[in-house]
């Protein structure tokens, strides 16, 4: 099966040592995106679906490099510093997924890169 580097401006540069998501087939996975605004670097933190909008976006950069997008999206999962988030994070996503949403998970974690609230990462398909 073939592998391809997915390396995109529309999203942040990996912080560490990985690609920011990678193509294989027919699927793309990417790596988890938090709220930093590609073009300046900056990591959003004062509003919770501000943060919520930066990484949906980052992830349809991603995905879309690979020839994807967030619309063809089939599962994401969702990291959260505070799970009272959860209630604001689906209202943002019942604006970037008003019909069809893909699968999701949800989950708890203890802290996050950068300080961040939210990371999410994403397997999309390609039409």
């Amino acid at each position: 099966m073939n592998r391809s580097v997915i390396c995109t401006s529309d999203a942040p540069k990996a912080i560490g040592t990985y690609a920011q998501g990678i193509r294989s087939g027919n699927l793309v996975f990417t790596s988890g995106q938090i709220p930093i605004n590609p073009q300046s670097g900056e990591l959003i933190s004062d509003d919770f679906k501000a943060e919520v909008h930066q990484v949906l976006n980052n992830l349809d950069g991603v995905l879309k490099g690979g020839g994807s997008s967030l619309q063809c999206a089939v599962k994401l999962t969702v990291f959260l510093t505070d799970l009272s988030y959860f209630a604001q994070v689906n209202e943002v996503f019942d604006v970037f997924f008003p019909d069809n949403p893909p699968a999701r998970s949800a989950l708890q974690v203890s802290a996050l890169p950068m300080n961040s609230r939210i990371e999410i990462e994403a397997i999309g398909y390609v039409e």
